[in-house]
């Protein structure tokens, strides 16, 4: 035990080294190993300096296999990358080896480098099944033999040398036959004849045991069942049978058969056929149980195994049985293509590279063998490369000198063709490219661009992207873009906008305002970065485009918050009759600039409506005498951008024909105001005002009274209208307000009145109604004060106080 623990230390640490020649170096290790376990030093195997593996890029090339083994350039050693279990890399295949090659650069030069794999007793044998059942005749003669299947053992060597024991030997012993291939038939021959009578069953205990250090052992229980009368084994014509399968033979396919007879007659001379074989064999082949046919029911595959051995079974109806083996060999056909592998490439070369330069090595296989698996390439024709095989290698190099300005650029294609029939071919694509020098200018896509910026931008904004291209290759190819130095309205053109260096993005610096500015230009450079650098300019133009952003303003009517301003409407006014026009304008252009007019708001939606073009508001039916007094319009004018912006304008409108009802009217819109915060104050000064014109009126009225008496009394019985005066040579004189005309009015009152005093102006060619808030509030507080004052009990007092005003103001 202790010698096998230093043995295993030794394994493990201790390099164990063949032979060691000029491009070609062996290790052996044993399987198992734990992960960076050291291979080998194969710096001084091969004779390399360290300073060679790490300017050569040194690394180990595995082609299909696994990276087992690792190399570490800093100490110049193999080290395991991962446990390695021999079992699974190789099975049964002695010796086991990893194949691999070391690759160095500048120069290229490679050595092959063998890791033999040493199998350790880690695997005990198993048997294929978990019991063995027989059934034997009793009259089984003396010597008699039954087939046993071996154990499988995974390992190779003395570690799979497997030695059997069987217990108990009163009616069986063990014989192991060595066969001409090296297998061995294990049997279990009958020594003392079997009496049913005396025992039926028998249990029998089978001991496999290798031949490893420690030894592993397996065992599996036999049952024997005794039956009774049938003393004829069957036996097979041949004790071996070969066949020859090509692979990629169809499924169901009939190999070969095999045959075996009986002497016994009736049941027991029926014999069935079955097959012990383990492994991929039960995977592949089936044997029929009756004709004895091996038939196949897998696909085979040359490269997987060139050899299957079988193990058929006849037995009878009593339990005898016979043993044969039958060996099918596979034979190669053509059904593998080329592997190519690029072991190593220069994506780009110098155009003054010399010929002979080595650009690619590939790798080329081909699992197929004898003339399917020899392999020879080319690459396509007028191109400056040649393909040669070296060694395990195939070499892409250059056959004449390289221009870029010609070519800048190859893909080559190389195809690989073995000698099968039918020939199969593989290709892989290389593409290489040609270094160049600096000798083209960097050119815009376009000499003039052009592009268009709303205004209220955020500052930020990426506007567009100038590209410029570059025939050269790699840096001289690298465009860098620079905005030139140049004013704008006497400013800097960099505080309006900025050139991305790289991509040639244009962003703006601040917010454009069309108002200001529509448009400018500037020069962009494009510089690549050969040595020297060549440039090229472009000239961009910026367009500002208007943006909605200025609201309509209304410029009449004008609002005011001093007086109401209210257009008059007659009682008789036909349909259409034209109120008012609504002026208003809009500071942007184009369709952000386009007005329209809505009603928001009316009184009595069904007697206005307003021109959704020219803001006119006119009657939609005729005036009638229910409709209200006051009416109050208000409407919105909203221009055509997006979003579209607006105005309110509000219009008092009075529906009348007498003064007195309009004034009464419009009282109550001024109660509508807010009063003013020195109410007081204007309360003192209307009194004040109204006691003057009280002593005033009383003595002009005795005066009157006295010269008029008969004519005043007229005056007080009647009720004169409202006259409309026109004066003389009146005319159109052109004004701009919305109504076509102007009017002029001048107001009689007679004694009946009893409203506010009111008068008309013109405004802008409009009729307009004015009435003082403060002046109106004044009367009706003034009329309540001198009601308290002088005990004006009746209404009859305050009517005769307004029929003397009236009859003043007349005279």
């Amino acid at each position: 035990m202790a010698s096998f623990v230093m043995w295993h230390a030794a394994a493990f640490f201790i390099i164990l080294f063949r032979y060691s020649v000029r491009g070609h170096i062996s290790y052996s290790i044993p399987e198992e190993m734990p992960k960076g376990s050291i291979v080998g030093n194969i710096s001084q195997g091969l004779g390399l300096d360290l300073k060679r593996l790490k300017s050569g890029k040194a690394r180990i090339f595995a082609g299909d296999n696994t990276e087992f083994v690792g190399l570490n350039k800093e100490r110049g050693i193999l080290l395991t990358e991962e446990k390695i279990d021999r079992e699974a890399l190789c099975a049964k295949t002695t010796p086991c080896a990893l194949h691999l090659q070391l690759i160095l650069e500048n120069p290229m030069e490679w050595y092959d480098v063998t890791v033999e794999i040493i199998d350790i007793n880690d695997n005990a044998p198993s048997f294929p099944k978990g019991e063995i059942t027989f059934e034997i005749s009793e009259s089984a003669v003396i010597g008699a033999r039954f087939m046993l299947e071996n154990a499988i053992d995974l390992d190779v060597g003395s570690n799979s040398h497997l030695s059997y024991s069987l217990k108990p030997t009163d009616n069986f012993v063990l014989s192991l036959q060595s066969q001409t291939d090296g297998d061995r038939n294990m049997e279990m021959v009958l020594q003392k004849a079997l009496d049913r009578e005396n025992k039926e069953q028998l249990s029998l205990l089978l001991t496999a045991v290798d031949g490893g250090e420690p030894q592993l052992t397996s065992t599996v229980r036999i049952h024997v069942t005794v039956l009774d009368i049938n003393d004829n084994p069957p036996e097979f014509n041949q004790r071996v049978y070969k066949a020859t399968l090509p692979e990629n033979t169809p499924k169901d396919t009939v190999i070969t058969s095999v045959s075996a007879s009986d002497a016994d007659e009736g049941l027991n001379a029926i014999i069935t056929y079955y097959m012990s074989s383990t492994g991929d064999a039960n995977d592949l082949f089936m044997v029929d149980a009756r004709s004895g046919k091996i038939i196949l029911k897998g696909s085979a595959d040359f490269e997987k195994a060139s050899r299957y051995q079988l193990n058929i079974q006849a037995r009878d109806q009593g339990g005898l049985s016979d043993s044969c083996k039958v060996i099918i060999d596979l034979t190669d056909i053509n059904d593998n293509k080329p592997a190519i592998s690029i072991v190593s490439m220069s994506n780009s070369i110098s155009e003054q590279s010399r010929p002979s330069t080595v650009v690619a090595m590939l790798n080329v296989n081909d699992l197929d063998s004898g003339l399917n698996g020899q392999v020879h390439c080319y690459i396509n024709d007028n191109i400056p490369f040649a393909i040669a095989p070296s060694s395990s290698f195939f070499s892409l190099q250059t056959e004449q000198d390289l221009d870029r300005e010609r070519e800048a650029e190859y893909n080559i294609s190389v195809i690989c063709i073995d000698e099968g029939v039918p020939a199969l071919s593989s290709s892989v694509s290389l593409r290489v490219q040609i270094s160049d020098v600096n000798d083209n200018v960097p050119v815009f896509e376009k000499s003039l661009y052009e592009a268009c910026v709303l205004e209220n931008n955020t500052p930020g904004l990426s506007i567009f992207t100038v590209k410029a291209s570059d025939a050269d290759w790699n840096q001289n190819a690298r465009v860098s873009y620079i905005l030139e130095d140049s004013t704008v309205n006497g400013v800097s053109v960099s505080s309006y906008v900025s050139v991305h260096p790289d991509s040639g993005l244009i962003t703006a610096v601040r917010s454009f305002d069309y108002e200001q500015l529509k448009d400018f230009h500037f020069l962009v450079k494009a510089q690549d970065g050969g040595s020297p650098p060549l440039s090229s300019n472009a000239t961009v133009k910026i367009i500002i485009q208007d943006e909605n952003d200025n609201a309509p303003q209304v410029l009449y009517p004008v609002q005011t918050g001093a007086s109401v301003v209210a257009e008059i409407v007659p009682r008789a006014a036909d349909v259409g009759y034209l109120v008012t026009k609504v002026v208003a304008v809009d500071a942007d252009c184009g369709q952000n600039a386009w007005l329209s007019y809505k009603l928001q708001k009316v009184t009595d939606r069904a007697l206005f409506e307003v021109g959704l073009q020219n803001g006119e508001i006119r009657t939609v039916r005729q005036v009638t005498d229910k409709d209200a007094v006051k009416q109050k319009l208000t409407v919105v004018v909203e221009d055509n951008g997006q979003p579209s912006r607006s105005a309110v304008v509000s219009i008092n409108v009075a529906v009348a024909d007498s003064f007195p009802e309009v004034l009464s009217e419009f009282t109550d819109f001024t109660h509508e105001k807010q009063y003013d915060e020195n109410l007081t104050f204007y309360l003192v000064l209307a009194l004040a005002a109204v006691s003057f014109l009280f002593i005033t009126c009383v003595v002009v009225i005795i005066s009157v009274k006295i010269y008029r008496w008969r004519q005043s009394r007229f005056l007080y019985q009647s009720n004169l209208p409202v006259i409309p005066y026109y004066p003389p040579h009146y005319a159109d004189t052109g004004v701009t307000g919305t109504l076509p005309h102007g009017y002029n009015y001048d107001v009689y009152m007679t004694t009946d009145s009893r409203k506010s005093d009111c008068k008309f102006s013109t405004l802008g060619g409009k009729n307009v109604l004015v009435v003082d808030p403060s002046f109106s509030e004044t009367m009706s507080h003034t009329i309540k004060k001198n009601s308290s004052i002088d005990d004006l009990q009746s209404t009859e007092s305050v009517r005769k106080f307004w029929n003397n005003y009236s009859l003043f103001i007349f005279n």
